[in-house]
């Protein structure tokens, strides 16, 4: 089995150009984006608390119900599993929804939560024309636990690890150099550089860390 390398994520501070206004204005949507995920990733309720609002996403197919869902930058999880506890709510204000999957045009659009509110957001997908699988190919099978986290090859949604694990399931990459990316909330973020041969068998096996876990443990 081929070997791979495991990368600690790094967080990157961007400079914005403009006024200080300008500037306090991202700052203040960036932090109620970040407040936002806390308490998504709190599971708490939307019965017991009508501070927040709820965001409800309707797929039309299978596609949209298995495409992942970012909101303000941040990956949530696939649409279908994203109700109960892990519903989607929100603070106050206007919130970017993004809906990917590989193949198709990415889904985007702003909503304006009040609180105590229900939105629904109905998604269709339309395929990505541009879209072309390579003729010559080498294959990526993943054990990853937990398996509902996102996958990204050089930086591009591709789906969840529990697509490309099993019997007859595995990711399709165009030979060479692959940046692996393997993301869930809640989770450090796994990164791994691969050099592939065309038609080359790869096995990537991990278990995400939880945030916050002490060093060592899975």
């Amino acid at each position: 089995m081929d070997d791979y390398r495991n990368r600690s994520s790094k967080n990157r501070i961007r400079n914005y150009p403009g006024l200080e206004l300008r500037a306090h204005r991202r700052l203040v949507h960036a932090l109620w984006s970040v407040l936002s995920a806390i308490l998504l990733l709190a599971g708490m309720s939307y019965a017991d608390n009508k501070v927040l609002g709820e965001v409800v996403l309707e797929g039309a197919t299978k596609v949209e119900r298995e495409a992942g869902v970012w909101v303000d930058n941040q990956y949530l999880g696939y649409m279908k599993e994203l109700k109960g506890d892990k519903q989607i709510l929100l603070l106050p204000g206007e919130h970017d929804i993004v809906v990917r999957q590989d193949g198709y045009l990415d889904f985007k659009q702003t909503v304006s939560i009040e609180p105590g509110t229900k939105s629904l957001v109905k998604v269709k997908l339309e395929r990505d024309t541009r879209f072309q699988m390579p003729t010559v190919f080498s294959e990526i099978k993943l054990s990853v636990n937990p398996d509902r986290a996102a996958v990204f090859v050089d930086g591009q949604f591709a789906g969840h690890a529990s697509e490309f694990s099993g019997v007859a399931h595995s990711l399709l990459v165009a030979p060479g150099h692959r940046q692996i990316t393997i993301s869930l909330p809640g989770y450090e973020t796994f990164h791994s550089d691969v050099d592939l041969a065309p038609h080359q068998k790869f096995k990537l096996q991990t278990n995400l860390v939880k945030l916050g876990a002490p060093p060592g443990s899975e």
